[in-house]
């Protein structure tokens, strides 16, 4: 019988180095099928995977060679496989849940730096493994005792991978308070960073802000996906320090105890929005702050105030109406297109709960950057 069974397929470009796949449940079979390693006659061409293996195993079919088989994280490395980079079930249920830390002298990892650009260009010592859509948290960027980078440090920045051992994140260091910092000679060594696996659990949420352009509407970046959309009511947490305070919503200068709030009118990308602010001849924004004033700073933030908009129109998705909401989840690369979420149709621009479920097809299977692979996935209601 398969009553209780779920059943799901479909297909998705290949990241090259962990490919995410979104499911209303955690299967117990996977199987991929990639075209591309098909026709291109090398590398693995098909994979399965029971939950019986174990996280992190799989079989995998060689164009050429034949079925090998890898074996579970922290297993034996078999048949030129690296174990452990199978297939992974995923439950993004818990807040604030980040990866291994990678610091000075942390394999693969040993060492890093971070440049002083627009963006900043961190290059790593040893391959780094983010993919762009990545969200990383810094620590400890003390070049010395009263230099370095701690004013990004507790800043989420969504990655943008260049190389395998370099990615850029949102945010200017040019400034002359920043010093460049490498971790081989910064003070004990400390710089490290990790990953946020989950940052889109409750969406839209707070964003860092990392640069404001004023004008007769008012662009904002930002320094990880708003997940805000066209007609979303917003509102600006800006310290004095950052530049721009007169776009707060309290205090409202002109009309006491009225709160000033602003609607999205544009989104250029995932991190870049167009707010009907005029902000003609306000401070600019400032990113250049002293490392010595880092100690309890709060950061520029823009929080949503409330949901779309629209006058009591609808609002669709073609023929759908209230479709379910899309997030950018940290395993996205589009500027463009987020990802949908599992709590079915809501209306764009509430907070929904963007929790997730699924599985990860890990680099040991899932082929090269945009190899097209079909998936099928189950969820047994017998397993013995």
């Amino acid at each position: 019988m398969a009553e209780y069974s779920r059943l799901a397929s479909g297909q998705v470009r290949s990241t090259g180095a962990g490919t995410a796949v979104v499911l209303p449940f955690i299967p117990n079979f996977i199987e991929v099928s990639n075209r591309d390693s098909a026709v291109g006659g090398s590398g693995v061409t098909r994979a399965w995977w029971y939950t019986d293996m174990g996280q992190g195993a799989a079989f995998a079919n060689l164009f050429g060679t034949g079925d090998v088989y890898i074996d579970v994280v922290g297993g034996t490395s078999t048949g030129g496989q690296t174990n452990g980079t199978g297939f992974t079930t995923i439950q993004a249920g818990l807040a604030l849940q980040y990866g291994a830390v990678v610091k000075h002298g942390a394999s693969p990892v040993s060492d890093f730096s971070i440049s002083k650009a627009n963006p900043a260009v961190v290059t790593t010592v040893g391959n780094h493994g983010l993919v762009t859509g990545n969200v990383i948290v810094f620590s400890n960027l003390y070049q010395t005792a009263s230099t370095g980078m701690q004013q990004i440090a507790g800043i989420p920045f969504t990655v943008t991978v260049t190389g395998a051992t370099t990615f850029t994140i949102a945010w200017d260091t040019t400034g002359s308070n920043y010093t460049a910092f490498n971790t081989a000679t910064s003070t004990n060594n400390v710089g490290s960073y990790m990953q946020v696996l989950y940052p889109a659990l409750y969406a839209p949420d707070q964003a860092v802000i990392s640069a404001i352009t004023t004008g007769t509407t008012t662009t904002v970046t930002t320094t990880t996906p708003s997940n805000f959309v066209v007609g979303q009511e917003i509102a600006f947490r800006i310290p004095t320090v950052w530049g721009p305070f007169q776009l707060n919503s309290l205090p409202d200068v002109i009309i006491p105890g009225s709160p000033i709030y602003g609607y999205v009118i544009s989104v250029t990308n995932n991190q870049t929005f167009v707010v009907n602010i005029n902000s003609t001849g306000y401070t600019a924004f400032n990113p250049n702050l002293t490392f010595a004033g880092f100690v309890g700073r709060t950061f520029a933030q823009v929080v949503p105030a409330g949901d779309v908009n629209t006058g009591g129109l609808p609002i669709s998705a073609g023929s759908q109406l209230y479709p379910s909401p899309t997030v950018f989840n940290g395993f996205t690369a589009s500027t463009s297109t987020g990802v949908s979420t599992i709590n079915g149709p809501a209306i764009q621009g509430a907070y929904i709960n963007a929790t997730f479920q699924g599985f990860i097809i890990g680099t040991g299977v899932d082929g090269d950057a945009e190899d097209l692979l079909f998936w099928r996935a189950y969820m047994h209601d017998i397993n013995t």
